[in-house]
């Protein structure tokens, strides 16, 4: 009982925010990333994505969106089947799945095991920055690393966050070397 009326509760919170939002009308998947990633920024440190590299040149920002992006397409195809997503924890966990806000490239020994430890590095800052994370996007942000990380994804939303962040880091990282072609892995403009 307590887990449906601290979920209504939370519900009802992103609900205000949303409507006090000035980039409210949602009316396409890009404009939905944009509206969480506005009240993300406002309400927590993730514009400092926007000062790190995460795969080539493309900075953490850039590539969580894409990540986002891609994952609402794969999404939108599940839900055409009748398959239910829940958008708005797929979104939100996708644009923090890669919260760990330090620059990896640097040759702190720290960062030696990045690929291992950054999802729950990435947890822990988004559970100091928002402290209404549901289960869904904790699930999303400590498991897309799998299977590097051995602990499979639990839930259909971060299984697709999982699959998307792997296209997406192949798209970013190979994007210069190949001809181009349409990935659902877009440059995003900062």
């Amino acid at each position: 009982m307590t887990n449906v009326l601290e979920d209504r509760a939370m519900r009802e919170s992103r609900k205000a925010c949303a409507e006090a939002c000035p980039m409210r009308c949602a009316t396409s998947p890009i404009d939905e990333v944009a509206h969480i990633a506005h009240i993300l920024e406002t309400q927590g440190r993730f514009g400092l994505t926007r000062s790190f590299i995460q795969h080539g040149t493309m900075s953490v920002h850039a590539h969580v969106i894409s990540v986002a992006r891609a994952s609402l397409a794969m999404a939108g195809r599940l839900e055409r089947l009748g398959i239910r997503i829940d958008r708005a924890s797929l979104i939100r966990g996708a644009l923090l799945h890669d919260y760990f806000l330090y620059d990896w490239h640097d040759p702190d020994p720290s960062h030696r095991l990045h690929g291992f430890t950054h999802p729950f590095t990435a947890l822990a800052r988004a559970e100091e920055d928002f402290d209404d994370l549901t289960e869904r996007e904790r699930n999303i942000i400590s498991r897309h690393m799998f299977p590097l990380v051995p602990i499979p994804p639990t839930c259909r939303e971060a299984w697709l966050v999982c699959l998307a962040d792997k296209a997406c880091a192949l798209h970013e990282t190979i994007a210069g070397r190949l001809p181009k072609r349409s990935t659902g892995c877009k440059e995003v403009s900062q």
